[in-house]
């Protein structure tokens, strides 16, 4: 199948990379809406810049299509992770900066959440196939476990903390906060999903988490930075 306008050929031609980064975001709504199988290589492609046959040239297959998609929407979390700057931040503030960045983010990217929720589907066969992702994961454990460190040499954290718990912590609430919000409402109505509600529950979560890490000195004087709709710093 040939690339269907002349304009097509030249945007392929002059810059490939931006026509690559159009067809991910395509594909990740549309992967996230119909899951690996139902989803359809045709419809992205009219969706895009681009044809079918050009997505299999940059992706293989639809599969390779998917893996990709999956790799970019863990690499916008990391890469907004990368931006907060934590380390240049006392431990606590840190921490909480990257609670409130988690929940922000979760909430704000609802197809993230649905992607990560299709490979749970698939017992993460892709997931684990993909070192790109594996990588970026570990990077976000180093990045946790930094803040653990500086916080225990300091005096502001427990003792004894794990890393990786920490982390299942942090994204148990923002990650359920998007995925059962569909039930949660059917169930007990939309009022836990306004603003005002959202950003109180923010505020709970990242008080919940640093609660767990820090030591209760330093737990009374960070809550008095945090008290409020939002807290102040945290926007992410």
């Amino acid at each position: 199948m040939a690339l269907k306008t002349e304009t097509e050929r030249r945007s392929w031609r002059q810059d490939p990379e931006a026509v690559k980064r159009d067809i991910l975001a395509v594909a990740l709504s549309e992967f996230a809406e119909n899951g690996l199988s139902g989803a359809r290589v045709e419809t992205i492609a009219s969706r895009t810049r681009t044809s079918k046959r050009m997505i299999y040239y940059y992706f293989t297959d639809k599969l390779g299509l998917y893996t990709a998609a999956l790799e970019a929407a863990y690499m916008k979390v990391r890469e907004g992770e990368a931006a907060l700057d934590l380390g240049g931040l006392p431990p606590a503030r840190a921490l909480a900066r990257l609670v409130a960045f988690t929940f922000d983010h979760h909430r704000r990217n609802p197809d993230f959440i649905r992607m990560v929720m299709i490979e749970n589907i698939h017992n993460a066969e892709n997931l684990v196939a993909s070192q790109v992702i594996r990588d970026m994961n570990v990077a976000a454990i180093d990045k946790l476990e930094d803040i653990c460190k500086r916080g225990q040499e300091d005096g502001t954290f427990r003792q004894g903390l794990d890393p990786v718990a920490l982390h299942w912590q942090i994204s148990a609430a923002s990650f359920f906060n998007v995925s059962n919000r569909p039930t949660f409402n059917a169930i007990f109505g939309p009022n836990l999903f306004t603003g005002t509600a959202q950003a109180d529950l923010r505020r709970q979560i990242v008080e919940s988490v640093l609660a767990i890490a820090l030591t209760p000195p330093a737990l009374t004087e960070i809550r008095a930075e945090i008290a409020g709709t939002a807290a102040p710093g945290l926007s992410g």
